[in-house]
């Protein structure tokens, strides 16, 4: 089934698991998970898992790909506005940063594991590669970046960001992000 991936991580999180009381970086962690995840429960998406510091998010294709497509970029953009009005209302705290990964793509899902503790999730190469995408938003120092198959269905939205290799995958990637000047 094809559907729309957005995989997205807390920057900084690890030194901050290290450096701040636990109740205040728990708060924080929450701030974060409030920002990102409510923004795609919003915005029509479905948030898979926690995965530590980070959300796995799907946005079903039934409408189209296009409008998946449309409502995952709008999802990051409310995210980046409530992360930008956390970071304000909070400058005593360390400020909020992240990286979105945008990807479409055909994944399998269900119910994985063993009958003691199954987990509900994708599987297969898009879904490695969404979070891969993600993971380049760090290299890249982006907010966010987006596959050639999802910036397609979002014609004139996105800008070329180049061409990487996605660590554990053949071939390189063409990579698209928000233009300069652009809303995220």
């Amino acid at each position: 089934n094809a559907l729309v991936m957005l995989a997205l991580d807390d920057r900084d999180s690890t030194v901050l698991s290290g450096s701040l009381p636990r109740e205040v970086y728990l708060d924080q962690l929450n701030r974060f998970f409030y920002c990102m995840a409510g923004a795609v429960l919003k915005k029509g998406g479905e948030v898979l898992k926690y995965i530590g510091d980070a959300v796995l998010a799907i946005f079903p294709t039934a409408s189209g790909a296009g409008e998946a497509c449309r409502r995952a970029l709008q999802a990051a953009s409310l995210a980046a506005e409530r992360v930008k009005a956390l970071n304000a209302a909070h400058p005593d705290a360390p400020p909020m940063r992240f990286g979105i990964g945008l990807h479409v793509g055909t994944v399998t899902y269900g119910n994985i594991g063993v009958p003691q503790r199954l987990d509900f999730t994708v599987i297969g190469t898009a879904a490695n590669e969404a979070a891969r995408i993600e993971s380049m938003t760090k290299e890249l120092d982006r907010e966010l970046l987006a596959s050639a198959a999802f910036a397609a269905h979002v014609p004139g939205t996105l800008i070329p960001a180049g061409r990487y290799r996605l660590k554990g995958l053949e071939g390189e990637y063409e990579l698209f992000t928000v233009p300069p000047g652009g809303k995220l």
